[in-house]
């Protein structure tokens, strides 16, 4: 569902040239798996999303979601997706029903089909007793179970969840970690991108760890874990990054030794 070559990006910057936010990225996504993908602030996770979702135009490589390339076919790719991230908004003035509604009619849903869906996602949900609550008297975890219903009112194939987590308590990324859960059951093709080492452990069927744009590796957990010697992902994610950032640093001093 979700196939991404050489994938590269970088931006043009009058001191130091060329700055990659992404640079030769290449992982699959399989229909009814989730790929968790692992970095720290500033890896280009978000970027790295931002163009599958086709919200950034990649530099070099290409990337198909769902047969379409996120560069020659955006409408179709965007038609396939749903995008979730943690600082989405809530509109105050619309009530869970009407913001959920909304959304399905832009992504261009017949009448018929949307109530529908829109049944549907608020019984699989659990989303009864918020129906006609206003954005602006919803709790956070009210606005992440909206913010899920909205990106999958269209029934995509393709879901992509960019640190949905972020900042909640406990109890609501609980809830929400769940509700991904079922979605995999569905056949969906999911990436999940976080630095939370539980969230990965608990939900993700493989995994890449990327740092400043790199990717150090990706595969089956436990198999990463059994390559690279590692008794835990928390320690086989620390392991990775210091060995990329001390090969960078023995270039970076060679490369001035050269000059």
């Amino acid at each position: 569902m979700i196939e991404v070559h050489q994938l590269s990006k970088y931006f043009q910057d009058l001191r130091l040239g060329k700055v990659y936010a992404l640079r030769e990225v290449s992982f699959e996504v399989r229909p009814g798996e989730i790929f968790g993908l692992l970095g720290p602030n500033g890896a280009g996770k978000t970027t790295c999303l931002r163009i599958l979702s086709t919200v950034l135009r990649p530099t070099e490589g290409r990337a198909i979601v769902a047969g379409f390339d996120v560069t020659t076919h955006p409408t179709q790719v965007r038609q396939n997706i749903g995008f979730m991230s943690g600082n989405t908004g809530i509109y105050d003035r619309m009530t869970a029903w009407e913001l959920v509604e909304y959304y399905g009619r832009l992504y261009g849903l017949p009448e018929d089909l949307l109530q529908q869906r829109l049944h549907e996602v608020f019984e699989t949900l659990q989303m009864g007793e918020i129906r006609d609550v206003l954005g602006a008297k919803m709790s956070t975890g009210m606005k992440q179970k909206v913010s899920i219903a909205r990106t999958i009112i269209h029934d995509p194939p393709v879901l992509i969840f960019d640190e949905p987590t972020s900042g909640l308590d406990v109890l609501v990324a609980r809830a929400l970690l769940k509700a991904i859960e079922s979605l995999r059951s569905q056949g969906k093709s999911i990436i999940f991108s976080t630095h939370i080492m539980r969230e990965v452990e608990k939900l993700c069927d493989r995994i890449a760890i990327i740092h400043k744009g790199h990717i150090l590796a990706q595969g089956n957990i436990s198999e990463l874990k059994e390559t690279h010697q590692q008794p835990d992902t928390e320690e086989l994610f620390f392991d990775l990054i210091s060995r990329h950032e001390t090969l960078e640093s023995q270039d970076q001093e060679r490369d001035s030794l050269q000059e």
